[in-house]
């Protein structure tokens, strides 16, 4: 027989690159998880470890490092499971917890011919398309917004949906840094609709990720934040609110860290990021759309040939207002990068502006007026930021 200590070292030496996966079965409380998952996964190069512990149609994650993992599937067998089945590229592994007590274990070595590529499999798993919420697991929200089945499917038609939630959480991960863990983070989200990107966010940062988030979602449509906010009661989503507002007029929060805006429309964006800067928010995501403000004031002798057709004319000055908005919001202390977004509600591809505070302004005042002046432009942004604001 195996003692608990023995049996955390035990699990401790599968806990590396040759992991496949730890499932522990056999349920010991009746209102406890059914089933529990470990897999290895590689974040930055640093290899940890993700539980997925089921419960009902429910399915709940923790990221651990090696020596967390292998206290935490330890101290679970024997208290809520019966036995963990282990696979590795190199060998295979069964613990049994006995009825009085104690514990028995079986360790085979795979032969060298069925035996898989070990680290392969992690670095594998990281170069093929692995999406952040897994086809297969079911997720309430997603199943209540009908993306998912409730096997945790993805219905057909909305496959697309899919992708785009999950483009978005790596925008998410990648901004993970600028976020502090130790407290809560208050996040608002403009212009929301029917939240399913607002869900995920949420579901991200403070189901899978332990961050202690404050999220608000804010829409004028009464109905959908109706539903949205029986939605995440349902869940129990403590720190996801819904509320009925506009833009340019929340005054809701005092300090805000992040400010999240897809798809705010046209000037609605502008007002959405100078709320952003007024906050002073670390991290600013915006997902621009119907920019049609500059397409009625550009005017450029040189380039009238190419303005004269009117789709061309569109184009042109939708990426003229956001290369605009990141070049002023760059004057005002931020680092900004504009990044591909899939969206098939909208265009087969949009443009995300990520903008990141890093305190000191970029000195561009010359090239940018020297743009607005050859264009004959002047973006809301740039007067809500530096002509307008004393006269609101």
């Amino acid at each position: 027989m195996m003692e608990r200590q023995e049996v955390r070292e035990l699990l401790g030496s599968f806990l590396n690159e040759n992991l496949s996966q730890i499932v522990l079965s056999g349920q010991l409380e009746k209102e406890g998880p059914k089933k529990l998952c470990l897999r290895p996964f590689l974040s930055g190069g640093v290899l940890r470890f993700q539980a997925e512990e089921f419960r009902g149609k429910q399915v709940f994650h923790k990221n651990m490092e090696q020596a967390e993992a292998a206290e935490y599937v330890s101290g679970l067998l024997g208290v809520r499971f019966k036995q963990a089945q282990i696979e590795a590229s190199d060998r295979s592994g069964v613990i049994l917890a006995g009825k009085k007590g104690g514990f028995t274990g079986k360790v085979r070595k795979k032969a060298e011919k069925i035996r898989s590529s070990g680290l392969g499999n992690v670095s594998a798993h990281n170069r093929t398309k692995k999406y952040i919420l897994k086809e297969g697991i079911p997720v309430p929200f997603l199943i209540d917004l009908g993306v998912m089945t409730s096997e945790g499917r993805i219905v057909h038609a909305r496959y697309d949906k899919f992708r785009q939630i999950n483009r978005f959480l790596e925008f998410i991960e990648d901004v993970l840094p600028q976020l502090d863990a130790s407290r809560e983070s208050v996040i608002v989200d403009f212009g929301c609709g029917k939240s399913y990107l607002t869900f995920a966010m949420y579901y991200y940062l403070k189901e899978l990720r332990g961050y202690p988030v404050r999220i608000i979602g804010l829409d004028l449509k009464a109905d959908v934040m109706e539903r949205c906010e029986a939605l995440a009661r349902k869940y129990g989503y403590e720190g996801l609110t819904f509320l009925v507002g506009d833009i340019a007029s929340y005054e809701g929060a005092d300090q805000v860290d992040m400010v999240v805006t897809l798809h705010a429309c046209d000037t609605a964006t502008d007002y959405a990021l100078e709320k952003a800067v007024s906050w002073n928010a670390r991290v600013i995501l915006s997902v621009p759309c119907c920019q049609h403000e500059l397409n009625a004031q550009i005017e450029s002798e040189l380039l009238a040939p190419l303005l004269r057709y009117g789709i061309i004319k569109e184009r042109v000055a939708a990426l003229c207002t956001d290369a605009l908005r990141a070049q002023l919001l760059e004057a005002v202390g931020y680092r900004v990068r504009i990044l591909e977004f899939i969206d098939m509600e909208h265009t087969p591809k949009n443009l995300l502006i990520r903008a990141i505070r890093q305190g000191k302004p970029l000195d561009n005042e010359k090239e940018v007026k020297a743009v607005m002046e050859a264009l004959h432009v002047e973006p809301s942004l740039y007067r809500l930021l530096f002509g307008g604001r004393a006269e609101r």
